[in-house]
């Protein structure tokens, strides 16, 4: 058995004891979870640098997890389902989503009971650490990894919104990996002005490892300097020599073992628990993590048992991660790698730039442990250029169908994050940059809300969830960016983004190690595969997909896309993962005034009473899954 240990650190009763009907009250229990792996078992060949870690005296490779468990106080009053909420950055997602909670305050561990509805359904939540690189606090989860002591390169990605003389040598605000040496001649700095332009490399001697301190510049195997200054909305990619890699696919194995532990009842396992089902959630960087998961085939455990019946990556896109590759940053999703490789479909497609033909599913189905899979994304995942290559050959020349295991919805003209995280006007976007437009403002949790319910139907009961819904070539809703770009005129004097940098995934070449997850960096791109995005309504909004009366009974143009603010530099790009609401006028009045091309809401609804029964009669269709 792969967990060794749990060590309970808290267990404390949730919500205060509140009664969640049929299940009762639930409890609040935090811990680690204690792994010692073989390295040589089957199940785990596929991790990275697994075998060079070091070992216990029975040979196992040891290393720990964060883990926090809510549960009924009386396990059988539950559902029998264990939901794995794959943390994602070390923040807990699963329950605030799924509850229509508010954001919890920041700084406090609380996790926001919102309307109850996982509780009151009786499902059993585990929050599981497996990230390295995360700064562990009562805040966030992560995993005590592993180290095998080797030597090698790492790639660090550098976006500045602001020009700064320093930066940690990490992805974003993670733990940083440190060069091994500070003098390094071979290092390198490259810089290009948008995401696939051309390198410009920055000679030697105009940088170093070192940061600005109020005590002058100091030498640091963490930092890099430059003093020029790194220039806001410019991407650099800065590669050096390191010593001592985490195993990162510990992390997989900590989400794949630490559920299967819970699953099945063990005199080591203090409370009382096991579960009839058990389904994963993972957002953004954690549904990446979950492609990469059954890609290699880990939904079996040493046991030879199947960890997962259903999972729920949301807006993932086609990509995967660095997830289990030497050096690895786990929070990297733009850096060209590892993260975007062929195969992006579940079932088998050739590769046009190769003689490859495999999916993303291959090894599950070869050991009989594919689980089912529920994918959502959001207009910003396709205008990142990727998530149509999950149903559409990577050619672009025709639609896929849908693989017997899996679904795939676009939740129509949204952003990456849901409304529940916007910025406040005039703060910065998600990735601390800031948009033209205000962001986009439609909250779509409901959607995934009714995804776990129809997987859940899907693996207990065979009840197959709707079609997809996705832009398609033989419908015509499938649009070239370039195409969409320029049909979407609703909005009068609207900036768009030059459609010759927004950005699509590549063939990469990874180097002759590559099979040993030891990537040659920086890696060689190739051409483009052909991805697409929704084709628009007169207004401007998304045709294509599952259309919420935000988008279908509208007040405004949504997208999924939002150009760079020029206080921030390259105005001519979008921001990834970032979208715009831009309202109507409100009376036909205003719109002349502001010479809107769109309707007013006046115009369009004759009251009020006359909106709300257009919404109500559209969530109606939506909730019987009705053609809308």
């Amino acid at each position: 058995m792969a967990v060794v240990g749990m060590d309970i650190t808290s267990r404390t009763a949730y919500a205060e004891g509140l009664n969640f009907g049929t299940a009762g009250a639930y409890e609040r229990i935090e811990g680690v979870f204690e792994f010692a792996v073989d390295p040589g078992h089957e199940a785990n060949v596929s991790i990275v640098d697994l075998a060079l870690a070091p070992r216990d005296a029975d040979g196992k490779v040891r290393f720990s997890a964060d883990f926090a468990l809510l549960s009924p106080v009386q396990p059988a009053a539950g559902n029998g389902r264990l939901i794995v909420d794959v943390v994602n950055r070390g923040r807990k997602n699963t329950v605030p989503t799924f509850n229509l909670a508010v954001p919890s305050r920041v700084g406090t561990t609380e996790i926001p009971v919102g309307d109850g509805f996982l509780f009151t359904s009786g499902y059993s939540v585990v929050s599981i650490g497996w990230q390295w690189d995360v700064y562990r606090s009562e805040l966030l989860m992560g995993l005590d990894a592993p180290v095998a002591p080797v030597k090698g390169k790492v790639l660090v990605e550098l976006r500045p919104d602001v020009v700064q003389t320093t930066r940690a040598l990490a992805n974003r605000v993670h733990r940083p990996t440190p060069t091994a040496d500070v003098d390094d001649p071979t290092a390198r700095l490259l810089v290009r002005d948008w995401e696939d332009g051309p390198y410009t490399e920055i000679p030697r001697n105009e940088w170093r490892f070192a940061q600005e301190t109020s005590g002058g510049v100091e030498t640091s195997a963490e930092h890099i300097y430059m003093a020029a200054g790194f220039q806001p909305g410019k991407i650099y990619h800065v590669v050096y020599n390191a010593e001592g890699s985490p195993v990162v696919g510990a992390g997989l194995l900590a989400i794949r073992d630490g559920a299967s532990f819970l699953r099945h009842p063990s005199s080591l396992n203090p409370i009382e628990s096991g579960y009839e089902r058990a389904y994963a959630y993972g957002v953004s960087q954690t549904g990446r993590l979950l492609r990469h998961f059954v890609y290699l085939g880990l939904n079996v455990d040493e046991q030879g048992r199947q960890v997962y019946d259903g999972l729920l990556p949301h807006v993932a896109g086609a990509r995967r991660g660095e997830f289990n590759m030497r050096f690895a940053q786990p929070s990297v999703q733009s850096t060209p790698g590892f993260a975007h490789l062929y195969p992006f479909a579940d079932d088998v497609v050739p590769d046009p730039f190769s003689e490859a033909a495999e999916g993303l599913l291959d090894r599950e189905r070869a050991q009989g442990t594919a689980p089912r899979i529920i994918y959502t994304n959001t207009a910003a995942e396709y205008w990142r250029g990727d998530a149509s290559l999950v149903h559409m050959a990577p050619g672009g020349e025709r639609d896929l169908g849908d693989a017997e295991e899996s679904r795939v919805y676009l939740f129509a003209g949204t952003q990456h994050a849901d409304a529940r995280q916007l910025p406040a006007p005039g703060d910065p976007a998600i990735d601390g940059t800031l948009g033209r437009y205000e962001p986009n403002n439609i909250d779509y949790r409901p959607l995934l809300r009714a995804a776990l319910v129809n997987l859940d139907r899907w693996v207990s009961q065979g009840v197959e969830p709707p079609p997809s819904k996705h832009p398609r070539v033989d419908d015509g809703t499938a649009l070239s960016p370039r195409v969409a770009l320029a049909t979407h005129n609703a909005v009068k004097e609207l900036a768009k983004p030059d459609p010759d940098r927004l950005w699509s995934l590549r063939e990469t070449q990874m180097g002759p190690q590559a099979d040993e997850g030891i990537a040659a960096l920086p890696v060689e791109e190739g051409r483009a595969y052909e991805c697409c995005v929704s084709a628009v309504d007169i207004d401007g909004n998304e045709i294509a997909g599952i259309r919420l009366p935000d988008v279908a009974v509208p007040l405004a143009t949504h997208a999924g896309w939002n150009p760079r603010h020029p206080d921030t530099g390259s105005a001519e790009q979008i921001i990834p993962m970032v979208g715009f609401s831009i309202p109507f006028a409100a009376t036909a009045d205003q719109r002349e005034a502001t010479d809107d091309l769109r309707p007013s809401v006046q115009e369009r609804y004759a009251n009020r009473d006359a909106y709300v029964a257009f919404v109500r009669a559209h969530a109606e269709s939506l909730a019987v899954g009705q053609p809308v």
